[in-house]
């Protein structure tokens, strides 16, 4: 019921589209702006081809981060994310997270998902091509991601329940905890900042988990 009523909400925030052209992804562009392509047959048999524009930055105006729904090159919707922009046969959902998007789906009447196209040039287009010429190499780089995160995690929980665990009554029922690794600064950084990384590899794979990525973020 709550998911229901969060889609109809989003889905009242979606607003026209200018017709505007879609701009040509630029290499520089990589950092800050997602774009993804869904392709649905027409029914005389050609085909519509629609596109995701994100800025990751947000509006240049508002800062408020922006999903743009293109047809054929022209723009035809937008909305803030979270993003549902009802197209023929379903619906095009678009989240973000911290990192970049956690999802970007066609998802069809019938609740079948499929993860939209990322344009080639950008980041996500990039890591798309590195796991279909190198798969193995793309596993290892996911294993090492989630393993980050996992530290950090860990790390982040023993950070926050010590001084918990030393307020008097606290201690005085279960005792209280000592860190089995305690980390100098430097060391705090670097883990703070490969997590960040992580985090960062995972959305380019559009995955996300709330408790490892959220806990990041």
């Amino acid at each position: 019921m709550l998911k229901e009523f969060r889609r109809r909400r989003a889905a009242q925030r979606v607003k026209p589209g200018d017709g505007r052209p879609l701009k040509r992804f630029r290499w520089w562009q990589m950092t800050f702006r997602a774009l993804f392509y869904l392709r649905l047959p027409t029914d005389d048999g050609r085909q519509t081809i629609y596109a995701v524009d994100v800025k990751h930055a947000g509006n240049s105006s508002t800062g408020v981060v922006e999903a743009h729904l293109y047809r054929d090159g022209r723009q035809h919707a937008q909305s803030k994310l979270p993003a549902f922009f009802p197209v023929p046969g379903g619906t095009v959902e678009v989240r973000g997270s911290a990192f970049g998007l956690k999802r970007c789906h066609y998802v069809t009447a019938k609740g079948t998902e499929h993860q939209l196209a990322p344009d080639r040039d950008s980041a996500e287009g990039r890591r798309a091509h590195l796991d279909g010429a190198h798969p193995a190499l793309s596993r290892v780089i996911g294993f090492i991601s989630s393993v980050m995160l996992v530290i950090a995690l860990a790390l982040l929980f023993s950070q926050l329940i010590e001084p918990i665990t030393e307020v008097e009554p606290v201690a005085r029922r279960i005792g209280t905890f000592t860190p089995p690794v305690r980390l100098p600064l430097w060391a705090n950084i670097m883990v703070g900042f490969g997590a960040a990384m992580a985090s960062t590899e995972r959305a380019l794979r559009l995955r996300y988990h709330w408790l490892l990525d959220g806990g990041v973020g």
